[in-house]
């Protein structure tokens, strides 16, 4: 018997409904999940009797934990690089999909939303926050990139902050999320149900949202944003640490410190290529940004610390990742430069499908 898909698709009257359901697994997103959610977008975007779609979890604090590392972490050990790289086109592809699906979508998270768990609800026309969100794209921590569109949507935020949540992999909660836009309302999960009746009842979603929405406060990244500013608009990763190395004494300093000791033990790899995105990320579209992080994925799967980071991940017993090379100043610029401009033999391609009018 096959293992269960993890995910289901039902319509409840005018609404289509995308429950995640691999609780075991935190909802971690495999390539037959992605590839079924864009067959299922797909089918209902034409779909007259669809309003709109909804999503939601059935996991209680958990939306979607990311990518399945598990399963990325024996195609390691297999040498299966060309499943992960159709894991990637896949995950990628799906993102575009989403972007093109211009009927209400309706995601619902009341949990960890990490990694590729942010990719199939960022692009929705809506985004619902409730009291348990928390968003986190943790990507550099096991070698690897914040990808999944997080070259677009991340050095859009204000300021800096889409540069420090890239590079330090921070987990923020609702009240800064909706203040930096990554969802577009706070309601507390109790009316989870209300909204998900209401697009099969056909009702006009925005009124509803906006009528349930609730002010989530201030959130904690106001307070740290002059700091934030100041020390992630630097233009190298050696200039970063060296900012939150010499910050004095005063608010920030525990900050810096502990922000410092954060960095310093991630890939000093990927968080060059991290911040190179976020600099090349303000002037691409999504679409150039997806073909780059496909560009760039397909290279960083046959480098050390992808494998080093996710065994370390699944199977290290809390030891840490040994990474290669082991500092940031050893890291050779030019050689990051050159997984940026070296074109693959098969590129990412994404259809231009007709929307809705």
């Amino acid at each position: 018997m096959s293992e269960p898909l993890g995910i289901t698709f039902e319509e409840h009257d005018r609404a289509g409904v995308v429950t995640l359901d691999r609780p075991d697994r935190l909802n971690a997103l495999t390539r037959e999940m992605f590839e079924a959610l864009s067959s299922n977008y797909r089918r209902w975007e034409p779909a007259a009797q669809i309003y709109g779609v909804v999503m939601e979890s059935t996991h209680p604090k958990v939306f979607c934990s990311g990518g399945d590392l598990k399963v990325l972490n024996q195609w390691n050990k297999d040498g299966a690089i060309d499943e992960i790289r159709a894991f990637y086109r896949s995950a990628y592809t799906h993102v575009w999909v989403l972007e093109k699906f211009i009927r209400p979508n309706v995601p619902l998270i009341n949990g960890l939303a990490f990694g590729g768990g942010v990719a199939i609800s960022l692009l929705g026309t809506h985004c619902i926050a409730g009291e348990g969100y928390r968003f986190a794209m943790p990507q550099v921590g096991i070698g690897f990139l914040p990808d999944i569109g997080g070259t677009y949507f991340l050095p859009r935020l204000f300021g800096w902050v889409g540069t420090y949540l890239a590079l330090t992999g921070a987990v923020i909660g609702p009240a800064d999320a909706h203040r930096l836009r990554l969802v577009s309302h706070y309601i507390p999960s109790a009316y989870f149900g209300v909204i998900k009746k209401a697009l099969a009842d056909n009702h006009p979603i925005d009124r509803l949202l906006d009528g349930l929405h609730e002010d989530p406060g201030e959130g904690d990244l106001v307070r740290l944003t002059p700091a934030i500013n100041r020390v992630f608009s630097a233009p190298t990763v050696e200039e970063i640490l060296e900012r939150l190395d010499s910050e004095p004494e005063g608010p920030y300093e525990a900050w810096a410190k502990q922000t410092a000791a954060s960095l310093r033990e991630k890939s000093p790899t990927s968080l060059k290529i991290a911040l190179r995105q976020m600099l090349r990320g303000k002037s691409l579209s999504l679409e150039e940004a997806l073909k780059l992080e496909y560009r760039l994925a397909s290279h960083i799967v046959t480098m050390p610390d992808f494998k080093e980071g996710i065994d370390a991940r699944i199977a290290g017993k809390g030891q840490p990742p040994r990474w290669a090379p082991e500092t940031v100043s050893e890291v050779d610029d030019a050689s990051i430069e050159r997984l940026f401009d070296t074109p693959l033999a098969n590129e990412l391609e994404l259809s231009q499908q007709k929307q809705i009018q």
